[in-house]
């Protein structure tokens, strides 16, 4: 079962992925998205610098945000391909080098 959204990951997801139009369901089957980066990655970010470009519009928190997610295992980054080292790079450049080193602990890719 997927998990349900928080107000805060909407708020998030609509930041960033505005042309959603706040939908949470996947046009494919019409089921709730399970996570927010994954959608934005795969379905909405045409490119990785478009991914990094919506990555920068949240604020530091929000990030951080997302960033305890990926470590409580809420978030997949390991689907993300070129895009998770985008993710990664903005986590060093907007919050720290630590909290991104924290990560790739986590995913065993240091």
């Amino acid at each position: 079962m997927p998990r349900e959204f928080s107000r805060k990951d909407i708020e998030i997801f609509n930041k960033l992925a505005p042309e959603a139009r706040g939908n949470l369901k996947s046009p494919a089957g019409g089921h709730p998205f399970p996570f927010i980066l994954r959608p934005v990655s795969h379905r909405f970010a045409e490119s990785a610098e478009d991914f990094r470009e919506r990555l920068e519009r949240l604020e530091p928190e929000e990030l951080d945000y997302l960033v305890e997610l990926v470590l409580e295992e809420k978030e997949d980054l390991r689907a993300l391909d070129e895009d998770r080292d985008e993710f990664l790079a903005v986590v060093a450049e907007k919050i720290s080098n630590e909290r991104a080193k924290e990560i790739k602990t986590k995913l065993g890719i240091l």
